[in-house]
């Protein structure tokens, strides 16, 4: 773009070009003032100074804003009134009035060469750009000129961000490394600025979406700086909504962009409509490069360039950024990092965080070794933004507080083994490579409440080494059409980096049948199922969905499970052993009969419930825990379950 770099090995150059253009306006000046004296040109210190012929920064900002000649020796007038002690009293005898010992345009009409009244339009270089001000516009010729201070310091070789952006721009770093894939996008975006600064019809902006935030900024750092950029990025919300207040921000940006250079990235997020708006206006008029940063393409009619997506990487790729990771860090095999990268899908930035996670604590977990403080580490970064999409569970419940029949035990402990051994089967066996699509393992539990569905997966997740994420339905499903996909998208990019087994609770309200369709409503909400199916298919990681209504599914999910593991009521001897596990060593008890308590027909969550209330029965008396408080607990369930209690059931109880 012809902008000035400076040039470190430089000493001096810059200063003297500018310091020979200044003396040559102020000789100009002197001339004007001896003529008004009646003197002549020939008087000492006159003589016009010859200009460097060297790529000044004065250079550049003539070549890069368009200056005239004239707009030139203008800018150096005002220079000289920060730099040149006599300028003041060099301007007052060229004016030929104390009282303006300062520059002015008609003085600079009256002095320069080649002087045109349009220089100081308000849509001419030097006003539009902000590069010269007026003390009162109202008074154009006899105002006092300005020079913009930061025009001033880039005179003088000494760029830096505008004072008046700050707050709202901040500098991008330049990634040290990206993995190929990352480097073929960012050489794109680069290709297409430079496509940009070619063909005049050729847009400036490009865009960059999908992956995550930081991912599509390490992209567009380095695509910035092979074309000779910095970057710096600012969050559309931040766009000002006003007209005036946008086309001065618009204007005082384009001029760092040229000044600095650098590119522009505007991260567009959750927009409302005057947001999206005011950033619409923004981008339309990119005269410099700029770039968007997205999850999903803006829909727009504007003109746009390149538009790259933050590419998936494979799990070689995976095991490659893995390995050069953790290099210096800790000593992983083969075995131990495939099972990393069987497990998570992180970004590469957040796989360096979790190396240098584990670069801290290594010395002081001497009871851990390298592959369990990775693992842990890469638990911690997964964790990022799920949080706020349900709630997660550090699951604490082993087989021993599992009541089942082996049948079903048995079916758990093989989806255990479908889920750690992916490492084997997907990469060294080369499954991944010829199935490609259903890779993830999901499961269905189904049964009535209490028997023991999310505890087996809170057992699973354990086993694992894994979050137990439970999804909050409530914070998914939405009337709104459209919102249900949008926030079933981020619940599944979110597990996808491999910290949580996902778990969908009453998955009946969720995934149920597709209906007939007979309106609008109908055909919405059958493309949310749709969506939905699709995302199960191609979903890699640990899904357990449960229902109390297995018949409620749809058929075409079912076919989608890999499992099905059906818990039912529990007979009276399992509930009996429910009872014995559900009552903790160290409580007081007297008498406490856990045969007679199974003969209470309930599952193994109301059992929970009742041991737990008539503890605090028997604690507020101050006395044992004993049948009768039990007695009274399970009253109080029953109630909520708007059943009554039989005499059979508490028989031999008293």
């Amino acid at each position: 773009m012809g902008t000035y770099q400076p040039d470190p090995t430089d000493s001096g150059g810059e200063g003297a070009a500018l310091t020979a253009g200044i003396r040559r306006v102020l000789a100009r000046i002197d001339t004007h003032a001896a003529r008004t004296t009646e003197q002549r040109a020939d008087a000492p210190g006159t003589a016009v100074l010859p200009v460097p012929e060297t790529t000044t920064p004065l250079d550049a900002l003539v070549a890069c804003f368009g200056l005239t000649p004239f707009e030139r020796d203008l800018v150096l007038l005002t220079a000289a009134d920060e730099l040149e002690p006599t300028t003041a009293a060099r301007c007052a005898a060229a004016a030929g009035d104390p009282q303006r010992a300062y520059p002015t345009f008609s003085l600079a009409l009256a002095a320069l060469d080649g002087p045109h009244w349009s220089a100081l339009t308000p849509v001419a270089p030097l006003r539009r750009w902000r590069i010269v001000e007026l003390d009162d516009a109202t008074r154009l010729t006899t105002s006092r000129l300005r020079l913009d201070e930061r025009i001033l310091h880039f005179l003088l070789a000494s760029p830096y961000l505008d004072a008046r952006l700050h707050g709202q721009l901040r500098r991008t770093p330049v990634p040290d490394a990206l993995p190929p894939p990352y480097d073929l996008a960012a050489n794109r975006l680069a290709e297409g600025w430079t496509e940009g600064g070619r063909n005049p019809d050729a847009p400036l902006l490009v865009e960059v979406t999908g992956g995550d935030l930081r991912s599509r900024a390490d992209i567009a750092a380095a695509a910035a700086a092979r074309s000779g950029l910095g970057l710096y990025a600012m969050s559309a919300e931040d766009v000002p909504g006003d007209p005036v207040e946008r086309d001065r921000f618009a204007r005082l940006w384009q001029r760092e962009a040229i000044l600095l250079p650098a590119a522009l990235l505007v991260e567009a997020g959750e927009l409302d409509r005057d947001q999206r708006a005011a950033t619409e206006a923004f981008l339309a008029g990119a005269a410099v490069p700029l770039v968007v940063s997205s999850e999903d393409p803006l829909r727009t009619d504007r003109p746009h360039g390149v538009r790259v997506a933050v590419p998936r990487l494979d799990d070689d790729e995976q095991l490659a950024l893995w390995s050069d990771a953790f290099e210096e860090v800790a000593d992983l095999d083969d075995t131990e990092l495939r099972s990393l990268v069987a497990q998570f899908q992180l970004p590469p930035h957040i796989v360096r965080s979790a190396a240098s996670a584990v670069r801290r604590r290594l010395p002081h977990e001497n009871e851990l070794d390298a592959a369990e403080l990775a693992w842990r580490a890469g638990l911690d970064e997964a964790r990022i933004g799920m949080d706020e999409l349900g709630r997660r569970i550090e699951p604490r419940a082993g087989w021993d507080d599992l009541v089942l029949h082996e049948r079903q035990t048995s079916v758990l402990r093989e989806i255990v083994a479908h889920v750690r051994q992916r490492a084997t089967v997907h990469q060294e066996w080369g499954f991944a490579a010829t199935l490609r699509r259903g890779l993830g393992v999901t499961a269905l539990f189904a049964g009535g409440s209490g028997t023991g569905k999310t505890l087996a997966a809170e057992v699973m997740a354990k086993e694992l080494g894994l979050d137990l994420f439970v999804v909050d339905l409530s914070q998914v499903v939405s009337k709104y059409i459209g919102e249900t996909e949008k926030n079933l998208r981020r619940v599944f990019d979110a597990a996808e980096r491999g910290g949580a087994l996902l778990l969908f609770d009453e998955a009946d309200a969720l995934f149920g049948k597709r209906s007939e369709v007979k309106d609008s409503h109908d055909r919405y909400a059958n493309l949310e199922v749709s969506y939905l199916l699709m995302r199960m298919e191609a979903y890699r990681g640990l899904a357990v969905l449960t229902t109390n209504m297995k018949q409620a599914l749809d058929t075409a999910f079912l076919r989608r499970i890999r499992f099905v593991v059906d818990f039912p009521f529990p007979a009276e001897h399992e509930r009996a052993e429910i009872w014995r596990r559900v009552l903790p060593p160290q409580a007081p008890v007297k008498d406490i009969d856990p045969g007679l308590l199974a003969q209470l027909t309930v599952a193994g969550g109301s059992i929970r419930n009742i041991a737990l209330s008539g503890a605090f029965l028997a604690a507020e008396e101050g006395d044992r825990l004993q049948m009768r408080h039990m007695l009274a607990a399970a009253r109080t369930e029953y109630l909520k379950l708007e059943r009554s209690l039989t005499p059979s059931e508490v028989r031999g109880w008293v």
